[in-house]
């Protein structure tokens, strides 16, 4: 099977995509069981490592697969027009993480862009790890997740919202596209598996949707 490229500089969004309204819970221990857990010491929280997947019978040698670790940096969102911009320094990522409005919509004159939300047009998951974020501003956010399967459904996204006091960590395998501030910008300290292996999604392409996902200040 041939690897799976995406342009995430340049999505390509397709005309008549629909809109999904992603739900929105409150990031507690309790709403994120199966999907991952609160962070309160973002340096201490465990990021798990998932064994390299086996081609025979034959099993891995203990403590072997796993070795390679974490890296961490920092995630930054930035609001540029109609775009939220993304950028990962923990793996030297760059995306359009997604928009205010569908990017047709939005290029016709007089079109005021709305806000409280942003569109997403892809998410991933990460086989070998998992993520954890945490507001280095201290201000609320958003992290979209659904659980495990390449058969993705587009409405099995939840919204996981956080006032901004504690961090929310995702196990390997949850679908997720990032991180979102209510603000603006954000910052957020990012840490994950060192070999970011990557399963994408092209939810315009694919479905043929975008997930409108709310960013209140208040949940």
């Amino acid at each position: 099977m041939d690897q799976v490229v995406i342009d995430y500089l340049n999505p390509s969004i397709p005309a008549d995509v629909r809109l999904i309204d992603v739900p929105l819970v409150r990031a507690t221990p309790e709403s994120l069981a199966g999907y991952g857990e609160i962070v309160r010491d973002p340096r201490a929280h465990r990021v798990e490592i998932v064994p390299w997947p086996l081609s025979g019978w034959r099993r891995l040698d203990a403590g072997t697969g796993v070795e390679g670790g974490t890296t961490e940096g920092i995630f930054a969102c930035e609001w540029r027009g109609n775009q939220l911009l993304g950028r990962n320094e923990a793996v030297g990522g760059h995306y359009v993480i997604g928009f205010r409005e569908p990017p047709e919509l939005a290029r016709r004159a007089g079109v005021v862009l709305g806000e409280g939300r942003v569109l997403l047009w892809h998410c991933n998951y990460h086989p070998d790890g998992g993520q954890l974020f945490w507001p280095l501003d201290g201000k609320p956010f958003v992290v979209p997740a659904a659980l495990p399967g390449d058969d993705l459904r587009p409405e099995a996204f939840v919204g996981f919202w956080s006032d901004g006091s504690a961090g929310i960590y995702i196990h390997p395998g949850i679908w997720h596209e990032g991180v979102f501030p209510v603000t603006p910008t954000g910052r957020f300290f990012d840490k994950q598996g060192k070999v970011h292996a990557r399963v994408s999604c092209d939810l315009a392409q694919e479905h043929g949707v975008l997930l409108a996902v709310p960013l209140p200040h208040d949940l």
